[in-house]
């Protein structure tokens, strides 16, 4: 074997290795986000066994199991509207100013979001694998984002929205809105 040749296999040898390890750090961030194992799957390049074991060791308990939700309608309801709404223009914020890959952009976001929700001392209801899918869903065109004519702020909706006589939840919220006293819930005065 020439020395260019065995030089060629231990580069490849080692970005394999290298490339290994930047998935296995990437699941690892993501387990630690809460991400089920059908989004473990998509953003790695991971085998399920190796996935299972690994989120078995970071979580402490095997993964959830059954399929993820594929509805948009969850995204449109009242309270999980506004919370998708804010992951959604944060997320878009971001992935026009920062030079980062998706599924980077989607968890910087997803932090963003988190520490935003906080500070108002709100309950998060858009777990890791639903901001993921809402992504996904605007990518495929499912839904989209549409300016409030009241307020101009941009809101998760159906794509074919009217957006001349589109009105938020906050601007126009439903009758029962805000009425909760869970804590952590949205509440209107």
């Amino acid at each position: 074997m020439s020395a260019t040749t065995a030089s060629a296999n231990a580069s490849t040898s080692a970005k394999s290795v290298l490339n290994e390890s930047r998935q296995i750090e990437r699941a690892a961030m993501l387990i630690e986000m809460g991400a089920r194992m059908q989004v473990l799957e998509s953003e790695t390049s991971l085998s399920y066994e190796r996935l299972i074991r690994l989120y078995k060791e970071i979580a402490g308990k095997s993964p959830s199991k059954g399929q993820l939700p594929f509805s948009t309608d969850w995204f449109l309801t009242w309270q999980e509207n506004i919370h998708s709404s804010l992951f959604l223009n944060i997320y878009e914020y971001l992935s026009k100013g920062v030079d980062a890959d998706a599924i980077e952009v989607l968890t910087k976001a997803y932090r963003l979001y988190n520490e935003q929700v906080q500070a108002l001392d709100l309950e998060p209801l858009l777990s890791f694998t639903r901001a993921w899918r809402l992504v996904k869903f605007v990518d495929a065109q499912m839904l989209t984002r549409t300016q409030c004519s009241k307020c101009t702020g941009m809101f998760v909706s159906e794509m074919y929205e009217n957006a001349k006589h589109y009105e938020c939840g906050l601007c126009n919220p439903p009758a029962r809105a805000g009425k909760s006293k869970a804590a952590g819930s949205l509440a209107l005065h």
